[in-house]
């Protein structure tokens, strides 16, 4: 397969150039045939995902190919309106003169995508480059192998190759990837492999879009109102068995709470999935066992409050209460990626400071609180993708929203119209009218220094 990488690029380059992928009509057509192809095979990919690692149906729907269907609705309604040459503003410099924005596709773009989220994170940048103009390499995770071999037939169904398709496989075939030179690069995953992403990009100085992660915190002060912050944040954290980029990785209590904000936590587990969260329909599976086996290990030594059941056999582990971790814990060490959620007791914002101030900004943070004031501070003096007030994860629900990082989380942010904007060039034009040319710019300069340096008016 790494040998055929360079001849499918090739037939890319070959297939941009004939200006085809720049037609409005046609992209239109191609993401209206992918929708189609989409809802015919919307059994068949709910199937795969439970194959890979158990994923309940309702999540499969809500979270992969419901957000993928209403992103493709999305763009096919506006793709027109989006791409029309967009008039700014001309300055006085240029008279007489009109301004414009002109959107063009980069080329041949590459995206690698997640097991997570294995059909959503794959199909939404797709969605956007194709709309962009782009033709693409797709390479879906080879840890959920059945979800990426449905993907393939998708995309192999709607698309000729040397427009969009999908290569399959592992670590050396992402290298083989790597190793050539795309007009963009499209990356979601660690932060450890999204730093390899970037090295490898620089050599030929291409552009990309990292969506990483991080460690998101969510705090409870005391006056959140604790029955719903349980629930909600049992939902974000346990949607998914944990494993979402954007998913409170820990929660900074107040001391005041904690116990009542426990206690309200292991009831809406319970109501979530059960007093047997393993018999539960409605919980997926850790995504296989290096995995599950380096989650049981960030348990050792840790104070279990609630849950930590756990069956290798299936990959199964409950969702789980931890007390207090230290913060030089394998828990507070690196972003968690599964159904942990350690507790954390707070009294002052210095407390907060010393938790969140001594990490890499995170992809997301959450705040729990009924105090307008604290509210304001804690998103003033924190730095962090996105978040939410009083929920968790719904961020990710509003395509008018940008999602996306910050620092090691990530560089880029895309969805609804940011995903046409992330595949697409920026060019700055000037139409410069003729019917008459003022001459003051020209040498020999007749302008008196004292009026010069007055131009700043002009633009």
């Amino acid at each position: 397969m790494q040998d055929t990488i360079p001849k499918i690029l090739q037939e890319q380059r070959l297939f941009f150039s004939t200006h085809k992928t720049k037609e409005i009509a046609f992209r239109k057509k191609t993401l209206l045939a992918l929708y189609k192809a989409i809802i015919a095979k919307e059994d068949a990919i709910c199937e795969a995902l439970y194959k890979d690692f158990k994923k309940p149906r309702f999540e499969t729907l809500g979270t992969e190919t419901q957000i993928v269907l209403a992103e493709l609705k999305l763009t096919i309604r506006k793709l027109g309106h989006w791409a029309k040459p967009e008039k700014v503003s001309p300055v006085w410099i240029n008279f007489p003169s009109s301004d414009w924005i002109y959107r063009e596709p980069y080329g041949a773009v590459l995206v690698i995508a997640p097991w997570n989220y294995p059909f959503q994170l794959a199909l939404t940048p797709l969605i956007g480059a194709i709309a962009a103009g782009n033709t693409v390499v797709l390479k879906p995770s080879e840890v959920t192998t059945n979800t990426s071999k449905i993907i393939a037939e998708i995309i192999s169904s709607v698309f000729p190759p040397q427009h969009a398709h999908v290569i399959q496989g592992g670590v050396e075939i992402s290298q083989a990837l790597l190793a050539q030179r795309w007009d963009y690069i499209f990356f979601t995953g660690s932060t450890r492999v999204g730093q390899i992403i970037y090295e490898q990009a620089s050599k030929h100085l291409t552009p990309v879009t990292l969506e990483l992660g991080g460690k998101s915190p969510c705090i409870v002060d005391e006056t959140a109102n604790l029955k719903l912050a349980s629930k909600r944040i049992a939902w974000g954290k346990f949607l998914n068995a944990g494993q979402t980029c954007v998913a409170p990785d820990y929660v900074l209590v107040h001391k005041k709470v904690k116990s009542a904000l426990i206690e309200a936590l292991k009831k809406s587990i319970t109501n979530a999935y059960g007093k047997e969260s393993e018999l539960s329909p409605d919980l997926a599976r850790v995504v296989n066992a290096a995995h599950h086996k380096r989650l049981l290990g960030m348990l050792k030594g840790e104070k279990i409050l609630f849950g930590g059941t756990h069956n290798s056999t299936d990959n199964f582990l409950a969702p789980t209460l931890v007390d207090e971790p230290t913060k030089n814990s394998q828990l507070m060490q690196e972003e968690i990626f599964g159904p942990i959620l350690p507790i954390i007791s707070y009294e002052t914002e210095d407390d907060l400071n010393h938790f969140i101030m001594g990490t890499d900004k995170p992809l997301a943070a959450y705040i729990f609180t009924n105090s307008r004031t604290f509210r304001k501070k804690i998103l003033q003096t924190y730095s962090f993708g996105g978040g939410a007030i009083n929920d968790t994860v719904i961020q990710y629900a509003n395509k008018d929203l940008p999602f996306g990082g910050v620092g090691k989380s990530g560089i880029g942010a895309y969805h609804g119209k940011n995903s046409f904007e992330v595949f697409s060039h920026l060019k700055a034009i000037v139409k410069k009218g003729t019917w008459i040319d003022i001459p003051v710019r020209y040498a020999p300069y007749r302008v008196p220094l004292w009026l010069a340096k007055h131009i700043k008016r002009l633009f």
